[in-house]
């Protein structure tokens, strides 16, 4: 009977048929790069993205150490036990139990007329209440909860993607203090180098005090400078910890941020449905299935629920006499139970669920929608900072063609040092600007990899137990 009942039972759900949302954001299509296209971004792990040695290892220690991964990785453990406790209710519980009852019956209740004490020894298997699964509903809730372990495990992979990029990212930025904060101190030697000189100067009445006066503002400035950088380079080597879950090993400063040393050239030429395997959106339409099969276990609760419970065993007045012929014992209850009245609960509940599918078609419209969006902004930044990087060199040569052009003057008397102190801080400030913009270039590479759902395939999923 059991198993005529599951094999009744296996094919019968009252889940409404699941169909994927129409994409609401047609006829996207990421442009292809001048050099050609790569259909193979999200087979793309990190470790082969990402070619600098040492930003491979701060991703390796964060994967590793830092803590929300790590609550995420548990969040899909937990999802996976009550996955596995909802799949359990489908089939029935069988138990063994063994059982002694003694009892004394007065006179006056014996048929006798005398007190008597008897005694009973059971030993069987039994099997508590069990829903024959007529209409679905137990199938619908453990649809619901792999949906629900699904997504949970997709968005683990999410959240693996969101911390490399962000190691990453923290990384750039700070290399590129520690490639600033070398430029300023550059300028602050060099400026404390035209003090000394200046002054020595001044005792022999070559110059003015005001010039005097003027490079010890240019030098000032330089200092404050550099102040700030190290502040900002003591607060990002703090938040790159943070993000690795233990303190990073020490990086060197004296290396220039290399733009074709960090990662690889990213050639992007992919169709709007490879954006679809992003991890963030899987797990949005996981979600949705999930409150696709909570819709069915709703309606099945309009119908009768069927239970069955029995138990098999044997039974004696005697210990000695539980395993001896005619001691045989069983015991079959099916019952049927169904709410005439209960104040629309049952409705309510079903149309509960059918706003939660409602919610969860909105929430996978605005994930989709909000991953075109993180794209398109990512290849607005590349292509906009690629041309601003060509502009601010070109810029940075005319200062330092400025700064030296002005020098030349003021030493043949032909302008004040003050044009030489206005073009030493234009040149020191298009410095600062070319290293920001540079690995702004970068980051906007980074935010692109991880906006593609890179290497999203090489995340193993947990295998469903």
């Amino acid at each position: 009977m059991a198993a005529g009942s599951a094999a009744l039972t296996a094919c019968t759900t009252l889940a409404p048929d699941y169909e994927r949302p129409t994409n609401p954001v047609s006829g996207y299509a990421v442009p292809a790069g001048p050099e050609g296209t790569s259909a193979t971004l999200v087979d793309t792990g990190w470790r082969a993205y990402f070619t600098d040695p040492q930003l491979r290892d701060v991703i390796a220690q964060a994967l590793e150490n830092n803590r929300d991964l790590r609550v995420a990785i548990l969040r899909v453990e937990e999802a996976q036990a009550a996955y596995g406790i909802t799949r359990a209710d489908r089939f029935p519980t069988l138990g063994a139990a063994a059982a002694e009852t003694r009892g004394r019956t007065p006179g006056d209740l014996s048929p006798t007329g005398r007190s008597v004490v008897s005694s009973q020894f059971e030993v069987g298997l039994n099997v508590p209440a069990w829903e024959l699964d007529f209409w679905g509903r137990l199938r619908s809730l453990r649809e619901s909860a792999l949906q629900d372990f699904l997504a949970t495990d997709s968005a683990r992979q999410a959240a693996t993607i969101s911390l490399i990029a962000q190691v990453a990212d923290a990384y750039l930025v700070l290399r590129e203090l520690d490639e600033r904060l070398a430029l300023a101190s550059h300028s602050v030697e060099n400026y404390g180098e035209s003090l000394r000189i200046f002054r020595r100067r001044y005792e022999v009445g070559a110059v003015s005090r005001l010039e005097v006066a003027q490079v010890e503002s240019l030098l000032a400035q330089a200092r404050a400078l550099e102040a700030q950088l190290a502040r900002s380079r003591a607060a990002q080597l703090n938040a790159l910890n943070l993000l690795a879950g233990a303190p990073v090993e020490t990086l060197p400063r004296d290396t220039r941020l290399d733009d074709r040393s960090v990662m690889e050239e990213l050639r992007v030429g992919l169709p709007s449905e490879v954006l679809l395997q992003r991890p963030d959106i899987v797990a949005a339409e996981h979600r949705l299935r999930a409150a696709n099969a909570n819709i069915g276990a709703a309606r099945a609760a309009f119908f009768p629920r069927v239970t069955l419970t029995g138990s098999y065993g044997t039974a004696s007045a005697e210990l000695e006499g539980l395993f001896e012929g005619g001691s045989e014992s069983w015991g079959f209850s099916p019952s049927i139970s169904l709410p005439i009245f209960d104040a629309g609960r049952r409705q309510a509940n079903l149309d509960l669920a059918e706003v939660r599918k409602n919610i969860a078609v909105a929430s996978y419209e605005k994930t989709v929608q909000t991953a075109f969006r993180e794209v398109a902004d990512a290849l607005v930044a590349r292509h906009w900072l690629s041309d601003l990087v060509d502009i601010r060199m070109q810029t940075r040569e005319a200062q330092a063609e400025r700064a030296r052009l002005a020098k030349l003057r003021y030493e043949a008397g032909a302008t004040p040092y003050l044009e030489v102190l206005d073009a030493e801080l234009a040149l020191l400030s298009s410095d600062q600007q070319l290293v920001e913009t540079r690995r702004a270039l970068l980051s906007s590479r980074v935010q692109l990899y991880a906006a593609l759902g890179g290497g999203a395939q090489g995340l193993d999923a947990t295998p469903i137990q």
